[in-house]
């Protein structure tokens, strides 16, 4: 039992409290710290005797939250009093209206967004989707609620590992499924950076502990080279009398990650690890020209790839973020990315929101922030907000697809710009100028040559929209829009459309049931729903108005349900004993046991990762088919802890398991004569592995393909990948999933 010495813990609330305020000192007026303080105490009163499961005393959380609020953030006293207040109602017995009527209605509302829902007030499949929607739909009302959401979700997976390790999955499954991305479409660099380097600690630990490692090791040589780099250039910035500074910035581990993955290289053949940032001081007329003038200098010393220039000082990101770009050839051969920016772009790209704000404050009619960036990006989501037809699943789906990362700019026939995001096309910039237009876009003119609907926009592109009468909204459409915008316009066409032939639907089920003398109420509708394996009663109705299930098959839902009314056939379990089931196998400290629990749970592999023994994985409670057991890291994982991570179950291997599983390497490399014998030779005779299937495609003397093998576990496969790699020729080779 930890010793709790309660003099010591009041020391460091008092330190913690001190430097929140010192920090909060440039962001507050006179007299809000007296709002600071009556917070303060109120929360120390409501979480008292309360502690985290480190065993820290809980208040802890809520002043470490109000000090990124402020700090990281740079927000004022509203959200700093939030933050300390967030988790009150939804902890204590204090209500909102205690909050309103001490601290107002501003931090009433987003204390109100910050609360959970509790799963017996709500319907929805997902409880985590709808707490994401809750907290989202304040973005229309109350930015402020996200920012310390974020907050919030940072300091949680700072602390992340007092928690359990189902438990560090579902949460570090939501922060990269919605809270990294929403910090990088807000312009939260270092936040974004972080929450996916801590999400990768939890996911993937070797592979961040020995990118760390790494980096560490590493850290003095690329000072030396930074040191060498820099010094011609701060000599001639400070000779054109330049009032300015230099650092370097390293990558994320999770960007270095990426990187390797994507290219199939190791961490030593990653050359761009980090990036020469230049920021200078220049007031806000002149920025554009000292940014061009200092990569004047920057390429006097060192030769630009052309290739490699981004120009966001001219057209920002849709985020707000502002910097010139250019990757030039170091002395050693290596390429650098260098970054030149002024204070201010640099405290936006530090800020994001908050910074970008405040420097519109001042930037008047015609100034740097016009319509443009993160204020049209709000408009965007507001429009997608408006929409609560769509469940909380569709929701997300909408919504994430608008935290784009790549932009592409494009120009209307009059020379407007638009931006959207990478790989958007002909149709979403329809539904951009009007939703008529969009519902009738036959095609487009791109640089007055005809394409179709699906053609994705590139850089520079003129798009002038091709519309027809007799065209109209149809599900393929949604195949290939990029936009949530675009998405919720054809969804809404759609929905009317299928409304019109569900309420026939209505009709013929309602005569049916008639005919059988069957209640037609809420219960047999949903077992009905339930029989044809749908959603929802609109599919239902929609489905059998379309002629897609015939009529005489109501006629034999009735018949089997007589036959053996408990039959979970016909009638599969509901929410409630859906539950129960997820209750009794969710008991505390529960382990699913691969290998030893078959005859007491049902559970078998997913074919979407393919999981072996040795694989980190977690079982997911199916509503029909038992439990699906992940690799971790399965592409889906993500997805499914975040939306459903009540369905999480711990699992691990049985410690001796005599059994065989298919791993699929993928295998490239330079061709030569011999080379796919000397590759078979060695997993039949060197590492004794049986070859289930082998296919090699060969063009251009560069082979690439596939080879499915039969391992005991993991570290088999492993070894085998790193004796494979040994072959001369063989360039990349990994296991997928």
């Amino acid at each position: 039992m930890m010793e709790i010495n309660i003099e010591k813990e009041n020391q460091t609330l008092v330190r913690m409290y001190r430097a929140l305020i010192q920090k909060a000192e440039p962001y507050i007026k006179e007299g809000d710290e007296t709002i600071i303080r009556k917070a303060f105490k109120f929360a120390v009163n409501a979480h008292k005797d309360v502690r985290r499961r480190s065993g820290e005393p809980y208040i802890y959380h809520p002043v470490a939250v109000a000090t990124i609020v402020v700090e990281e953030i740079g927000l004022g006293t509203t959200s700093i009093v939030a933050a300390l207040l967030h988790d009150v109602v939804e902890d204590t017995d204090y209500t909102l209206q205690d909050i309103e009527e001490r601290f107002g209605p501003k931090v009433a509302r987003i204390i109100d967004g910050l609360t959970k829902i509790t799963e017996t007030t709500s319907k929805s499949e997902s409880i985590q989707a709808e707490n994401f929607r809750k907290m989202l739909l304040t973005i229309s009302e109350d930015i402020r609620v996200v920012l310390v959401k974020l907050a919030d979700r940072l300091h949680n997976m700072r602390t992340l590992s007092s928690m359990s390790l189902d438990k560090q999955l579902k949460i570090k499954s939501e922060t990269e499924y919605i809270y990294a991305p929403l910090a990088h479409r807000l312009g939260l660099y270092n936040i974004k950076s972080e929450l996916e380097d801590l999400s990768l600690r939890y996911s993937n630990r070797k592979v961040y502990n020995e990118i760390s490692e790494k980096l560490e090791e590493t850290e003095e040589q690329r000072k030396r080279f930074t040191k060498s780099f820099v010094k011609p250039l701060e000599k001639d910035l400070k000779k054109h009398n330049f009032e300015f500074r230099i650092k370097a910035r390293t990558k994320s581990v999770t960007s270095i990650y990426k990187k390797m993955r994507k290219q199939g290289i190791p961490f030593e053949e990653v050359f761009d690890l980090f990036a020469i940032r230049i920021i200078f001081d220049s007031p806000l007329p002149e920025e554009k020209s000292v940014c061009w003038r200092i990569y004047s200098i920057v390429t006097d010393h060192y030769t630009p790839n052309v290739k490699r220039l981004r120009d966001w000082i001219s057209v920002p990101k849709a985020n707000g973020y502002e910097s010139l770009h250019t990757t030039v050839m170091g002395p050693d051969g290596h390429w650098v990315e260098v970054q030149i920016r002024s204070s201010r772009m640099d405290e936006i790209a530090e800020k994001g929101y908050a910074a970008h704000w405040k420097y519109k404050e001042g930037s008047g009619k015609g100034g740097i922030n016009k319509e443009r960036g993160i204020e049209q990006w709000l408009n965007e989501v507001r429009d997608i907000l408006e929409d609560d037809k769509s469940n909380a699943i569709e929701f997300l789906d909408d919504f994430r697809s608008n935290l784009f990362n790549k932009e592409v700019f494009v120009f209307t026939p009059n020379g407007d710009l638009r931006v959207f995001p990478h790989s958007a096309t002909v149709l979403d910039f329809a539904f951009e100028i009007h939703t008529e237009v969009g519902a009738k876009c036959l095609g487009a003119k791109i640089n007055g040559k005809l394409v179709p609907l699906n053609h994705e926009l590139k850089n520079g592109d003129q798009v002038e929209i091709l519309t027809a009468n007799k065209s109209k909204a149809n599900e393929d459409w949604l195949k290939f829009v990029k936009t949530s915008k675009a998405r919720k316009k054809i969804k809404d066409y759609l929905r009317e459309d299928k409304k019109q032939v569900a309420s026939l639907g209505r009709e013929v089920v309602e005569r049916k049931f008639k005919q059988m003398k069957e209640p037609f109420n809420d219960k047999t509708v949903s077992q009905l729903r339930e029989y044809f394996g749908l959603r929802t009663e609109l599919d239902l109705y929609f489905k059998i108005g379309n002629g897609d299930i015939d009529h005489t098959e109501i006629k034999k839902f009735r018949e089997m349900k007589e036959e053996n009314q408990k039959s979970p056939k016909y009638v599969p379990e509901d929410a409630k004993e859906f539950k129960q089931k997820i209750r009794q196998i969710r008991k505390e400290g529960d382990e699913l046991v691969i290998g030893e629990d078959m005859d007491s749970v049902h559970y078998s592999i997913a074919p979407c990762c393919n999981p072996i023994a040795g694989d980190d994985i977690f079982g997911f409670i199916t509503i029909n088919s038992g439990i699906k057991i992940h690799r971790t890291d399965c592409p889906n994982a993500v997805s499914l802890m975040a939306n459903y991570g009540y369905r999480i179950i711990k699992a691990r291997w049985a410690s001796q398991k005599d059994e065989e599983y298919d791993v699929l390497l993928y295998i490239e490399g330079t061709d030569r004569i011999g080379l796919v014998n000397d590759v078979t030779k060695m997993i039949s005779t060197q590492l004794r592995v049986n070859i289930k299937a082998i296919s090699i495609d060969t063009h251009s003397s560069i082979f690439k393909g596939h080879i499915t093998l039969s391992v005991r576990d993991s570290r088999e496969a492993e070894k085998m990948i790193a004796k494979l790699k040994e072959i001369d020729g063989i360039i990349r080779i990994n296991r997928e999933v």
